[in-house]
């Protein structure tokens, strides 16, 4: 089968190629999938640059890919929540990532961006796949989809309060908004260009900033990190009002000495648990139009090395697809 692998840490384009390896074997309680799409996220870029090298050592040829869509194609023992043809999508973390995924019901797979995986099927964060979404789209909106969820689930975000998104052009931030617009929310969020400004507009953001400090807003009720890292939350911290809260999605966790405050509330959301919701939610939520993703582009798994950079840009809202 063909995949995009990594050689090695460093750049990307040094260090990504699309090479054959041989399709993996589903042992008992997991299943092989043959993918039909797949998406890039930030943790990609990260782990392939070494900017997770001290925490996560990974060995070499390594698979990126934690989105994906696609068709099982052969179920090991014990498996009985699936059978070969279904329809399925979620995330779950290349399995060199363990460390990362839940205790409990670990959702690890051999790496998504290939033309086959495998995938263990005891896990809330993979589901079938609604017909009513492609299976594009379904890629697109597996982690940004739970993840979007868990935020709103943990802000708790009432009608009339004032929110600041930052990163709110990212996957998650496309699909975190409708949701915030739905809960009566007066949204500001960061834009990098007027037309990622005016997409913003159009999804229901009320105002929209660059990514200077200097223009932020003051005393908003909360701030929803979606891409600082922690030793750049002081400026995010300070558009909070006395007693508010901030909920960043950014790995490793946020301390509050890192925020700069000690008035306000600081919740870490990276939810491997399925506790706010698994993936049947997020197929439910898609199926029924309240969850979509935005899809930046979508590239072949032949042109993934220029996805993976593309991801690493950041230059297009959205989510960057890989179709096999």
């Amino acid at each position: 089968m063909k995949a995009l692998i990594a050689t090695g840490h460093g750049p990307l384009k040094d260090n990504l190629e699309v090479t054959d390896l041989p399709i993996p074997v589903p042992g008992a309680g997991q299943m092989l999938v043959k993918i039909a799409a797949a998406s890039i996220n930030a943790t990609d870029v990260v782990v392939v640059t070494g900017g997770y090298q001290d925490i996560f050592p990974i060995t070499f040829p390594y698979v990126p890919g934690n989105d994906f869509a696609g068709t099982v194609t052969a179920i090991g023992p014990g498996v009985s929540a699936y059978q070969v043809g279904d329809e399925v999508f979620g995330q779950a973390m290349p399995h060199q990532l363990r460390a990362i995924a839940s205790d409990t019901r670990p959702s690890v797979s051999t790496g998504a961006l290939a033309e086959y995986a495998v995938f263990e099927t005891d896990t809330p964060l993979i589901a079938h796949r609604p017909f009513s979404v492609s299976v594009e789209h379904a890629a697109a909106l597996a982690i940004v989809g739970t993840a979007a969820r868990a935020v709103m689930k943990t802000a708790n975000i009432m009608s009339g309060e004032t929110v600041f998104v930052i990163g709110a052009t990212g996957g998650v931030g496309t699909a975190l908004v409708p949701l915030l617009v739905a809960a009566g929310a007066r949204i500001t969020a960061t834009a990098g260009s007027a037309a990622d400004g005016e997409l913003l507009r159009h999804l229901g953001v009320h105002e929209v900033v660059g990514f200077d400090a200097a223009g932020y807003p003051d005393q908003v009720d909360a701030v929803f990190n979606l891409v600082l890292p922690a030793d750049r939350l002081p400026s995010a911290g300070a558009s909070l009002r006395p007693g508010g809260r901030i909920v960043s999605i950014i790995f490793p966790a946020p301390s509050l000495e890192q925020l700069g405050r000690d008035d306000v509330d600081i919740h870490f959301v990276m939810d491997m648990e399925g506790t706010f919701g698994g993936m049947q939610d997020v197929a439910d939520a898609a199926a029924s139009g309240l969850l979509f993703p935005t899809i930046a582009a979508v590239h072949s798994l032949e042109d993934s090395v220029a996805a993976v950079v593309a991801q690493s840009r950041a230059a297009r809202p959205g989510k960057v697809v890989v179709t096999m």
